[in-house]
Parts: structure tokens; sequence; C-alpha cells
């Protein structure tokens, strides 16, 4: 393993999609201590880590949150991400009582369906001088 990537929390994400690209913005915005760190799926870093873990990095319908040690995916992902973040999405972790399949259907309908309402854009997203930091690869 990564072991300067150990203890990280890194957002994997779709990084032509500009709903995904969006909802970057905010969670950077949202996380007031910065220790979330962020790869495009498309990124060799990416690819890399998640090969090294066994997990498909060409699978771009899906965020992936790694966080202690461990991976979340879809809308687990979004959830548990939710708790390092300031202001009322703090409280989206109380959706996790609502049953997996019914969360991961309407994400899987999102995912599916967000080029068509969001669009997307010729390249991956080039972090900002004051974002690089946080963005791995």
């Amino acid at each position: 393993m990564q072991q300067e990537h150990k203890n990280l929390n890194i957002v994997f994400f779709d990084g032509v999609c500009n709903f995904c690209n969006t909802t970057v913005d905010t969670i950077y915005k949202r996380n007031k201590t910065k220790d979330i760190y962020y790869a495009s799926l498309q990124s060799e870093f990416a690819n890399s880590f998640l090969k090294e873990h066994s997990i498909d990095s060409t699978d771009l319908d899906t965020i992936i949150y790694y966080s202690g040690e461990k991976f979340y995916f879809r809308s687990d992902a979004i959830l548990q991400l939710s708790k390092k973040l300031s202001g009322p999405h703090k409280l989206l972790p109380a959706f996790l009582v609502v049953p997996k399949f019914l969360r991961d259907g309407v994400y899987s309908w999102i995912a599916k369906n967000r080029y068509k309402f969001w669009g997307k854009k010729e390249t991956c997203r080039i972090p900002t001088a004051e974002e690089k930091q946080q963005f791995l690869g």
C-alpha cells in the first residue's frame, strides 16, 4: 500500500462531469479542516491507487470515498463524506437509515443521467492555485 496515502481522506470523482465537479467544489468549501483530498478517476494516481486495492477505476458512474483505510461507494460515499462537512450537509448522514438499495437506486439514476442533465467538460478539472495542494495526481 502507498503508505503516504494510508491515512488520508480521498474523494475519487469523474473529472469531466460538471455535476461531479460542482459536488467537489461544495465539498472543498464545506470541509473547513481541509483534510479531504481529491483525485479524478481518470488520473494516473486514481488508476494506480485503486488498482492496488482491486477496485475498477474505469467505472465513472460512482464516487469513491477512501477514509480510515476503508472504501465507500455511491450513496455510502456521499453520506460518509458529509460527516466531515460544515453547514446543512452535516445532516445528510441521517439518510443512512434509508435502505441502501433505495439510496443507491436514486444515486445510480442520477449517475446515469448526469451528462444529459449537467453536461461534461472536454478535459478533466484543473485545480486552482488554492486547491492544488488538496488534489492528488
